[in-house]
């Protein structure tokens, strides 16, 4: 059976709604899906109907960014009560303070002679503030184009490079995701139920030995072992550390959007790549 257990949408960093996202998996076969945008659950409805008009299973999701200590990882969430007040204002808290961390950029940037209507800008992020699409609505302006492509140094800039750029460089203060402290997230997950999972740990080259021990300890329930971002290795490597510790398996695409590259053949993920349920060990956990 084909399973995606994370996937995003335009309430996040992704790009088509809920219910445009449930057609794209379902014309893939998809079974049993999960909604897991950035600290919100805004769609969680929409999703959910949608899933169940075209026979898809649909799971509850999140994926929230949290610190361990020092370290500063991803977590997905299933199978939680998403109408807690609590949840909502945990969750609120962090939208806030991304919005802030965003402004701060924005008004800098137009110092530095960008035309931005910040207000208008953030406000069309309500649930999560995806700096993808601020720099979408940055770049529509012709000015703040010839601007980037003068700075950058060619015509065509990628995404990845406008925002390595202006929000993770030395030019202004570094951009920081909205964390929460993981034992926060452990202690309501008490509360209100469900499975936390290491989300594409080879992503950012924290599959290792160490973070997997310490996360076991605490209370995380799996670790995502076949994820686009993860090479052979990885996965191999991800599937050993999940059998020794007894970590639920779990897998995704990180759906966010059609490519638009020209002429590109590739455009998405699950052109190459597919999330079979019997692949992982303990997933019946979360899919039921």
């Amino acid at each position: 059976m084909l399973i995606d257990l994370q996937i995003h949408s335009n309430y996040s960093d992704g790009y088509l709604t809920p219910t445009e996202v449930v057609r794209f998996l379902a014309k893939q076969g998809v079974k049993t899906a999960a909604l897991t945008d950035h600290n919100t659950v805004g769609g969680t409805h929409e999703f959910a109907a949608a899933c169940l008009r075209h026979n898809i299973k649909p799971i509850v999701g999140l994926e929230l960014y949290v610190t361990l200590g020092v370290k500063k990882l991803n977590v997905l969430w299933y199978n939680f009560n998403p109408a807690s007040p609590e949840l909502h204002a945990m969750l609120r808290d962090s939208q806030t303070r991304r919005r802030t961390k965003a402004r701060a950029i924005l008004e800098l940037m137009v110092k530095d002679g960008f035309v931005i209507n910040i207000n208008k800008v953030l406000d069309k992020y309500n649930h999560y503030v995806s700096i993808n699409h601020v720099i979408d609505d940055i770049c529509a302006h012709p000015v703040n184009r010839k601007k980037i492509q003068k700075e950058l140094g060619h015509s065509r800039p990628r995404e990845e490079e406008i925002i390595k750029r202006y929000f993770f460089s030395k030019i202004h203060p570094r951009f920081n995701n909205s964390y929460i402290d993981i034992k926060r997230v452990i202690a309501l997950r008490k509360k209100i139920g469900g499975q936390l999972v290491f989300n594409h740990p080879g992503k950012y080259n924290q599959l290792k030995r160490d973070i997997l021990v310490e996360l076991k300890k605490i209370g995380i329930d799996g670790i995502e072992v076949l994820s686009p971002h993860h090479s052979i290795g990885a996965v191999l490597f991800a599937q050993d550390l999940a059998m020794q510790y007894g970590f639920i398996m779990s897998g995704g695409s990180d759906f966010h959007k059609f490519e638009s590259l020209p002429n590109a053949l590739i455009t998405n993920s699950w052109q190459y790549y597919k999330v079979e349920h019997k692949m992982l060990r303990g997933v019946e956990k979360i899919i039921g």
